[in-house]
């Protein structure tokens, strides 16, 4: 089966450019190149990109942009946008990835992309069905070839069936008598620590189980880390007991009677 999604590289003048659509190309899938009116030199020079080598190899080369886009029933350029008068819908990356995506399960689709100096012309842009930019700043709408392939093209594959199985594997989340023990946990661990004061210890623990329930946190890690809030809690409280018998066992403690009495004879010896 063919690749229904094809790239068109129009006057084209830098092997470095060519060579990084190619990898572009590599990188998400995509197969069909075809490259209009290059720099022949540049074209000859490009094809040995490392890693993309069999797209280039495989490219169709051909004068004019009619000749590249013949059997797609979708047309859709990419441009800066710059101060040209339009006559063609305009829409960004997010908007335009969307359509074509959904055109690509019905039909075939060509996406130019127009030479580094000027970009796709008047006469490339009539035989688009519509045009699509990438967001960048006003200051500085141009991007290099290379780039702007990667960016679309990523748009374009970011949500495949892997992406969603991808969300379907998500960690599934912590269920709420997991976070209501670690709730209780560290509640008991502040209050250990003199962190909660008595007159707002309720209010601390609203606000600690708001907290706990807005973090991002799995199941299994959820138990763990409230395994080890337990036991920091443990070693508080043991160093907390030491600490006490201790000053118990000071506190306990008496001079004997005999060194601390003296009757008047003993002094007078004395």
């Amino acid at each position: 089966m063919s690749d229904p999604l094809r790239v068109v590289l129009v006057s084209t003048r830098n092997p470095l450019n060519i060579g990084a659509a190619a990898r572009a190309m590599s990188n998400f899938g995509v197969t069909d190149l075809w490259v209009v009116n290059p720099y022949d030199v540049a074209y000859r020079e490009a094809r040995s990109a490392v890693k993309s080598h069999y797209i280039l190899e495989t490219s169709q080369v051909c004068a004019t942009v009619a000749e590249a886009v013949a059997g797609c029933t979708l047309v859709v350029g990419t441009t800066a946008l710059g101060h040209r008068d339009l006559h063609v819908p305009l829409y960004r990356l997010e908007t335009g990835g969307t359509l074509l995506r959904q055109h690509l399960q019905n039909g075939p689709a060509a996406l130019l992309f127009g030479s580094e100096k000027f970009g796709l012309s008047n006469e490339d842009m009539s035989h688009c069905h519509w045009l699509m930019r990438i967001p960048t700043r006003v200051e500085h709408g141009s991007m290099n070839l290379g780039q702007a392939v990667a960016i679309c093209l990523y748009e374009l594959r970011r949500e495949t069936e892997e992406a969603q199985k991808d969300a379907h594997a998500a960690i599934p989340s912590a269920p709420s008598d997991v976070l209501e023990r670690m709730t209780n946990v560290l509640m008991d661990l502040l209050t250990e620590s003199g962190y909660a004061q008595e007159r707002t210890i309720e209010s601390t623990q609203l606000k600690l189980r708001r907290l706990i329930r807005r973090l991002p946190m799995g199941a299994a890690d959820s138990v763990a880390l409230t395994g080890m809030l337990r036991h920091i809690l443990w070693k508080l409280r043991q160093t907390s007991s030491e600490i006490s018998a201790a000053a118990n066992r000071v506190n306990d403690t008496s001079v004997p009677n005999d060194i601390l009495s003296c009757n008047d004879e003993g002094a007078s010896e004395l």
